[in-house]
């Protein structure tokens, strides 16, 4: 099974990036930075309706600062939902601020009531590391979720993502009488094609959700991303496939006793279908991003190296030794499998 024994290094917003955020509408200027919040008095963990400890902590501030950082924060809120309408920010409250300790990005989870009914939604406020704005727009141009994200400076603003958390899927839900696993099982076979198609890494079941949808005469599901620290970014071949991590194997073991490897095969195929009509409906877009890509540096040269060797044995090929960059393999990687994704339809 896979695993990660290091934390992984952050890479800077370069100018290039940066230019490329600005023309397609993901830079703005923010009234609240990370930075800001920061200033925090003291925090409390945060525990779950079972008494569990979430690996989040609640934080408090003084009452001049909560005031001044829950104005910004609505703000901010409205930036990101209303594309900058004030207007709806006046019954609005930055009611908590959430802080994790734990992964790559130490996030804050912001949450903004509505003072009229009480309902409530989350944002994220994060470090802008460059892997994690590349994952970001990855998924936004090749999956089939729209991700909503801001950046400015070296704050980035992220929208919730709803789900239920991988863990606690497997955990809790997996084996209820009701729950149809097979819809289950090819959803993981389609999310495992996704990730390594664009070579999302480190798809343990804590970085994905599962959207779980009511339908006319039963369920849908689909398995979400929701940590893009990891966008091409290790060395290892396997840590593009989430079948390989401890964890998702109980959904490993569902697909191995519930779909036949033709029906495993149509899944992936179908999803492959789904990616290339995506990347030909979004070429100009996913052309800029990938030529401004290749020119950075997203990993070290031992990590490229190595992907670059377990990717041409894959595609039984000799292809990546011309990739210099992470950039240059996933340009690659998305055009072979799109190219065999063309000889299957």
């Amino acid at each position: 099974m896979t695993t990660i024994s290091r934390k992984k290094i952050s890479y800077p917003i370069s100018e290039r990036l940066r230019l490329y955020l600005q023309h397609y509408d993901r830079e703005a200027p923010l009234p609240i930075t990370y930075a800001d919040l920061l200033r925090s008095g003291g925090a409390y963990p945060l525990l779950d309706r079972q008494g569990r400890d979430t690996l989040w902590e609640t934080l408090f501030y003084e009452p001049q600062t909560l005031q001044e950082l829950s104005h910004g924060l609505t703000e901010v809120y409205a930036l990101l939902k209303t594309g900058g309408d004030l207007s709806f920010t006046e019954h609005l409250l930055a009611d908590r601020i959430d802080y994790c300790r734990f992964g790559n990005s130490n996030p804050f989870r912001v949450r903004i009531v509505n003072q009229f009914n009480d309902n409530y939604d989350y944002f994220y406020v994060k470090r802008a590391d460059a892997s994690r704005v590349y994952g970001l727009e990855l998924e936004h141009l090749l999956a089939p979720n729209s991700i909503n994200y801001l950046v400015s400076g070296a704050t980035l603003i992220e929208e919730h993502i709803a789900g239920i958390p991988g863990d606690d899927f497997i955990r809790d839900r997996l084996q209820r009488p009701h729950l149809n696993q097979v819809r289950i099982a090819k959803e993981f076979v389609k999310f495992n094609e996704r990730c390594f198609a664009r070579l999302l890494g480190d798809m343990r079941a804590y970085n994905y959700v599962v959207d779980v949808t009511a339908d006319f005469e039963d369920e849908q599901y689909r398995l979400r991303a929701i940590d893009f620290d990891q966008q091409s970014y290790e060395g290892r071949k396997t840590m593009y496939l989430p079948q390989f991590f401890k964890d998702n194997r109980s959904l490993v073991q569902l697909c191995a006793r519930l779909l036949s490897p033709e029906s495993i095969r149509q899944y992936q195929t179908e999803e492959r279908t789904l990616m290339l009509r995506r990347a030909r409906a979004e070429r100009y877009r996913l052309k800029d991003l990938l030529d401004c890509m290749r020119q950075e540096t997203l990993a070290p040269p031992a990590k490229v190296a190595q992907l670059r060797q377990e990717l041409n044995e894959h595609h039984h090929t000799t292809r990546f030794d011309r990739c210099d960059s992470m950039g240059d393999i996933v340009r690659l990687h998305l055009k072979m499998m799109v190219v065999r994704m063309r000889l299957t339809t």
